[in-house]
Protein backbone atom coordinates (compact mmCIF):
# COMPACT_ATOMS: atom_id res chain seq x y z
CA UNK A 1 0.00 0.00 0.00
CA UNK A 2 1.12 3.47 -0.90
CA UNK A 3 2.66 5.70 1.88
CA UNK A 4 3.11 2.93 4.48
CA UNK A 5 6.36 1.40 5.63
CA UNK A 6 6.40 -2.22 6.65
CA UNK A 7 9.14 -3.25 9.13
CA UNK A 8 10.81 -6.33 7.90
CA UNK A 9 12.57 -8.84 10.13
CA UNK A 10 15.92 -7.69 8.76
CA UNK A 11 15.36 -4.12 9.85
CA UNK A 12 14.32 -5.18 13.36
CA UNK A 13 17.42 -7.31 13.69
CA UNK A 14 19.66 -4.39 12.77
CA UNK A 15 18.13 -2.16 15.43
CA UNK A 16 18.49 -4.87 18.09
CA UNK A 17 22.16 -5.29 17.15
CA UNK A 18 22.77 -1.60 17.50
CA UNK A 19 21.30 -1.55 20.98
CA UNK A 20 23.32 -4.58 22.05
CA UNK A 21 26.62 -3.08 20.90
CA UNK A 22 26.06 0.08 22.94
CA UNK A 23 25.24 -1.64 26.29
CA UNK A 24 27.41 -3.13 29.03
CA UNK A 25 30.86 -3.64 27.47
CA UNK A 26 30.86 -0.39 25.56
CA UNK A 27 29.69 1.66 28.55
CA UNK A 28 32.37 0.18 30.82
CA UNK A 29 34.98 1.00 28.22
CA UNK A 30 33.80 4.57 28.04
CA UNK A 31 33.80 4.96 31.78
CA UNK A 32 37.37 3.58 32.03
CA UNK A 33 38.50 5.96 29.33
CA UNK A 34 36.91 8.87 31.18
CA UNK A 35 38.58 7.91 34.48
CA UNK A 36 41.95 7.50 32.78
CA UNK A 37 41.56 10.86 31.13
CA UNK A 38 40.72 12.54 34.45
CA UNK A 39 43.69 10.83 36.18
CA UNK A 40 46.05 11.93 33.43
CA UNK A 41 44.71 15.42 33.58
CA UNK A 42 45.26 15.51 37.36
CA UNK A 43 48.87 14.28 37.10
CA UNK A 44 49.56 16.74 34.34
CA UNK A 45 48.22 19.63 36.36
CA UNK A 46 50.39 18.64 39.36
CA UNK A 47 53.45 18.35 37.23
CA UNK A 48 53.02 21.70 35.59
CA UNK A 49 52.47 23.59 38.89
CA UNK A 50 56.19 23.49 39.91
CA UNK A 51 56.72 27.24 39.64
CA UNK A 52 59.11 28.76 42.25
CA UNK A 53 57.46 29.66 45.57
CA UNK A 54 57.10 33.33 46.24
CA UNK A 55 58.61 34.88 49.42
CA UNK A 56 56.18 35.30 52.25
CA UNK A 57 55.16 38.88 52.86
CA UNK A 58 56.93 40.43 55.84
CA UNK A 59 57.92 43.75 57.28
CA UNK A 60 61.01 45.19 55.65
CA UNK A 61 64.13 44.04 57.49
CA UNK A 62 66.72 46.68 58.34
CA UNK A 63 69.86 46.82 60.46
CA UNK A 64 67.86 48.24 63.36
CA UNK A 65 64.73 46.05 63.43
CA UNK A 66 66.05 42.63 62.38
CA UNK A 67 65.22 40.04 65.06
CA UNK A 68 66.09 36.94 63.04
CA UNK A 69 62.51 35.72 62.64
CA UNK A 70 62.45 36.02 58.86
CA UNK A 71 64.27 33.13 57.19
CA UNK A 72 67.32 33.88 55.11
CA UNK A 73 65.69 32.60 51.91
CA UNK A 74 62.81 35.03 52.30
CA UNK A 75 65.06 38.08 52.45
CA UNK A 76 65.72 40.40 49.54
CA UNK A 77 69.34 41.18 48.58
CA UNK A 78 69.19 44.51 50.44
CA UNK A 79 67.76 42.80 53.53
CA UNK A 80 70.49 40.16 53.44
CA UNK A 81 73.08 42.94 53.44
CA UNK A 82 71.33 44.54 56.44
CA UNK A 83 71.32 41.26 58.39
CA UNK A 84 74.99 40.60 57.59
CA UNK A 85 75.89 44.11 58.74
CA UNK A 86 73.98 43.69 62.00
CA UNK A 87 75.56 40.32 62.75
CA UNK A 88 79.05 41.67 61.99
CA UNK A 89 78.46 44.59 64.35
CA UNK A 90 77.21 42.26 67.10
CA UNK A 91 80.23 40.01 66.71
CA UNK A 92 82.59 43.00 66.88
CA UNK A 93 80.81 44.25 70.00
CA UNK A 94 81.07 40.88 71.74
CA UNK A 95 84.74 40.46 70.77
CA UNK A 96 85.54 43.97 72.00
CA UNK A 97 83.81 43.28 75.31
CA UNK A 98 85.76 40.06 75.74
CA UNK A 99 89.07 41.82 75.06
CA UNK A 100 88.20 44.62 77.47
CA UNK A 101 87.26 42.12 80.18
CA UNK A 102 90.53 40.25 79.67
CA UNK A 103 92.48 43.53 79.90
CA UNK A 104 90.73 44.46 83.16
CA UNK A 105 91.46 41.07 84.73
CA UNK A 106 95.08 41.25 83.58
CA UNK A 107 95.45 44.70 85.11
CA UNK A 108 93.86 43.57 88.37
CA UNK A 109 96.15 40.57 88.59
CA UNK A 110 99.28 42.58 87.76
CA UNK A 111 98.57 45.49 90.10
CA UNK A 112 96.57 43.83 92.89
CA UNK A 113 96.58 40.04 93.11
CA UNK A 114 100.08 39.21 91.86
CA UNK A 115 102.59 38.36 94.57
CA UNK A 116 104.91 41.04 93.16
CA UNK A 117 102.33 43.77 92.59
CA UNK A 118 102.67 47.21 94.17
CA UNK A 119 99.62 46.62 96.38
CA UNK A 120 101.03 43.33 97.64
CA UNK A 121 104.42 44.88 98.43
CA UNK A 122 102.68 47.79 100.17
CA UNK A 123 100.69 45.44 102.41
CA UNK A 124 103.80 43.43 103.28
CA UNK A 125 105.78 46.55 104.13
CA UNK A 126 103.00 47.80 106.43
CA UNK A 127 102.88 44.45 108.23
CA UNK A 128 106.66 44.53 108.61
CA UNK A 129 106.51 48.03 110.11
CA UNK A 130 103.91 46.95 112.66
CA UNK A 131 106.19 44.12 113.77
CA UNK A 132 109.14 46.42 114.48
CA UNK A 133 109.45 47.52 118.12
CA UNK A 134 111.13 50.83 117.30
CA UNK A 135 108.37 51.80 114.86
CA UNK A 136 105.75 50.91 117.44
CA UNK A 137 107.53 53.03 120.04
CA UNK A 138 107.64 55.98 117.62
CA UNK A 139 104.16 55.80 116.13
CA UNK A 140 102.09 53.95 118.70
CA UNK A 141 100.56 50.48 119.15
CA UNK A 142 100.51 48.28 116.06
CA UNK A 143 96.70 48.19 115.92
CA UNK A 144 96.63 52.02 115.74
CA UNK A 145 99.12 52.33 112.88
CA UNK A 146 97.54 53.23 109.55
CA UNK A 147 99.21 53.48 106.17
CA UNK A 148 97.94 55.39 103.14
CA UNK A 149 99.10 56.93 99.90
CA UNK A 150 99.60 60.52 98.94
CA UNK A 151 98.17 63.20 101.19
CA UNK A 152 94.81 64.68 100.29
CA UNK A 153 92.76 67.66 101.43
CA UNK A 154 90.29 65.11 102.85
CA UNK A 155 91.66 62.85 105.54
CA UNK A 156 88.68 60.54 105.01
CA UNK A 157 89.46 59.92 101.36
CA UNK A 158 90.14 56.26 100.65
CA UNK A 159 92.22 54.56 97.97
CA UNK A 160 94.80 57.32 97.84
CA UNK A 161 97.44 56.61 95.20
CA UNK A 162 100.70 55.06 96.38
CA UNK A 163 103.76 56.68 94.81
CA UNK A 164 105.90 54.01 93.14
CA UNK A 165 108.21 53.46 90.19
CA UNK A 166 110.39 50.70 88.79
CA UNK A 167 113.71 50.70 86.97
CA UNK A 168 116.31 48.20 85.82
CA UNK A 169 120.08 48.62 86.09
CA UNK A 170 122.75 47.48 83.61
CA UNK A 171 123.02 44.11 85.36
CA UNK A 172 119.32 43.40 84.76
CA UNK A 173 118.35 43.91 88.42
CA UNK A 174 114.85 45.31 88.75
CA UNK A 175 114.16 47.86 91.48
CA UNK A 176 110.80 48.85 92.92
CA UNK A 177 110.77 52.20 94.70
CA UNK A 178 107.77 53.14 96.81
CA UNK A 179 106.87 55.54 99.61
CA UNK A 180 103.70 56.07 101.64
CA UNK A 181 102.50 57.79 104.81
CA UNK A 182 102.05 56.14 108.20
CA UNK A 183 100.43 57.41 111.38
CA UNK A 184 99.59 56.10 114.83
CA UNK A 185 98.34 57.29 118.21
CA UNK A 186 101.71 58.91 119.03
CA UNK A 187 103.03 60.34 115.79
CA UNK A 188 103.16 60.10 112.01
CA UNK A 189 105.85 59.75 109.39
CA UNK A 190 106.77 58.58 105.89
CA UNK A 191 107.90 55.08 104.95
CA UNK A 192 110.36 54.41 102.11
CA UNK A 193 110.66 51.02 100.44
CA UNK A 194 113.14 49.72 97.88
CA UNK A 195 112.69 46.17 96.59
CA UNK A 196 115.17 44.23 94.43
CA UNK A 197 114.78 41.37 91.98
CA UNK A 198 117.68 40.01 89.96
CA UNK A 199 117.40 38.27 86.62
CA UNK A 200 117.58 34.80 88.16
CA UNK A 201 115.04 35.59 90.92
CA UNK A 202 111.28 35.18 90.72
CA UNK A 203 110.28 37.50 93.56
CA UNK A 204 111.33 40.81 95.07
CA UNK A 205 113.24 41.04 98.31
CA UNK A 206 114.03 44.04 100.52
CA UNK A 207 116.85 46.35 99.64
CA UNK A 208 115.72 48.80 102.30
CA UNK A 209 112.68 49.69 104.40
CA UNK A 210 112.85 52.86 106.48
CA UNK A 211 110.58 55.28 108.34
CA UNK A 212 111.16 59.01 108.75
CA UNK A 213 109.62 60.40 111.94
CA UNK A 214 110.28 64.02 112.92
CA UNK A 215 113.30 64.20 110.62
CA UNK A 216 114.88 61.06 112.05
CA UNK A 217 115.19 57.91 109.92
CA UNK A 218 114.85 54.43 111.30
CA UNK A 219 115.76 51.41 109.14
CA UNK A 220 113.64 48.29 109.53
CA UNK A 221 115.37 46.52 106.61
CA UNK A 222 118.68 47.72 105.22
CA UNK A 223 120.96 45.77 102.94
CA UNK A 224 123.26 48.56 101.76
CA UNK A 225 125.78 46.20 100.23
CA UNK A 226 123.10 44.39 98.29
CA UNK A 227 121.33 47.61 97.31
CA UNK A 228 124.48 49.27 95.96
CA UNK A 229 126.14 46.46 94.12
CA UNK A 230 123.17 44.28 93.16
CA UNK A 231 125.48 41.90 91.28
CA UNK A 232 124.07 40.20 88.28
CA UNK A 233 125.13 37.39 85.96
CA UNK A 234 127.43 37.83 83.00
CA UNK A 235 128.37 34.82 80.82
CA UNK A 236 126.86 32.57 83.49
CA UNK A 237 129.04 33.98 86.29
CA UNK A 238 127.73 36.06 89.19
CA UNK A 239 129.91 39.14 89.67
CA UNK A 240 130.09 40.96 92.98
Amino acid sequence: MAGRTIATPVTAFARASTITLRSPQLERGCRCSAVTARHYATNTSLGTSSSPAQAKPHKKVTVFNDDGRVEWGDLSPAEKVARTTQQSFNFTLVAGGALLTAAVFTLLYTDVFSTDSTVTQFNRAVDRLKEDETVVSLLGPADSIRAYGERSWSKWQRNRPIASRTDTDRFGTERLHMHFHVSGDKDEGVAYVMMLRRQDEKHFHYGSLAVDVKGSRHYVENDKQDAKKTPGKFMGIRWS
